[in-house]
């Protein structure tokens, strides 16, 4: 039996990853944007069995104003989701394409349904661009989040 590339990525993936930077720049190449602040943090796993889960945040969120986060305000509740992206679903492989099929999100524009990153491995590093560019403050925009494993 022969191992394909796809194969080979897919095997690569299984663990925890952390995020090292989230960054988007405009088509353009200029305009960068740091979605999460300028350093990020945030874990993505990939489990043997053929489940992902992604959790990022900008960590200079201020804290909420009560102990009890369902009574925070929600100027307060929005400051906080508005640093902080969250999913997770089973992830398939083709070629260096990995496709996340979101089944839960804090964007629930994206429950449902599939995003596609290219991804780039490196010995412990791990680079995903999105495949399209994507629109992100107010403009499409090239993504790339980088990870290490620890």
């Amino acid at each position: 039996m022969t191992v394909s590339a796809t194969d080979t990525l897919r095997s690569a993936l299984v663990g925890a990853w952390h995020l090292q930077s989230y960054q988007a720049l405009g088509l353009d190449g200029t305009d960068l944007l740091e979605p999460l602040g300028d350093h990020p943090e945030g874990i993505i796993m990939y489990t043997p069995d053929g489940y992902m889960s992604a959790t990022m945040m900008n960590p200079d969120r201020p804290p909420f104003s009560v102990s009890d986060p369902h009574q925070a305000p929600d100027d307060e509740l929005a400051a906080a989701a508005g640093g902080y992206m969250s999913y997770a679903g089973p992830f398939t492989v083709d070629g260096d394409v990995v496709a996340h099929h979101v089944e839960v999100s804090l964007m629930p524009n994206w429950i449902d349904g599939v995003q596609y990153r290219r991804a780039e491995l490196d010995d412990s590093t791990l680079v995903l661009r999105p495949t399209e560019p994507i629109r992100m403050g107010g403009k499409l925009r090239n993504a790339t989040l980088v990870w290490q494993r620890r």
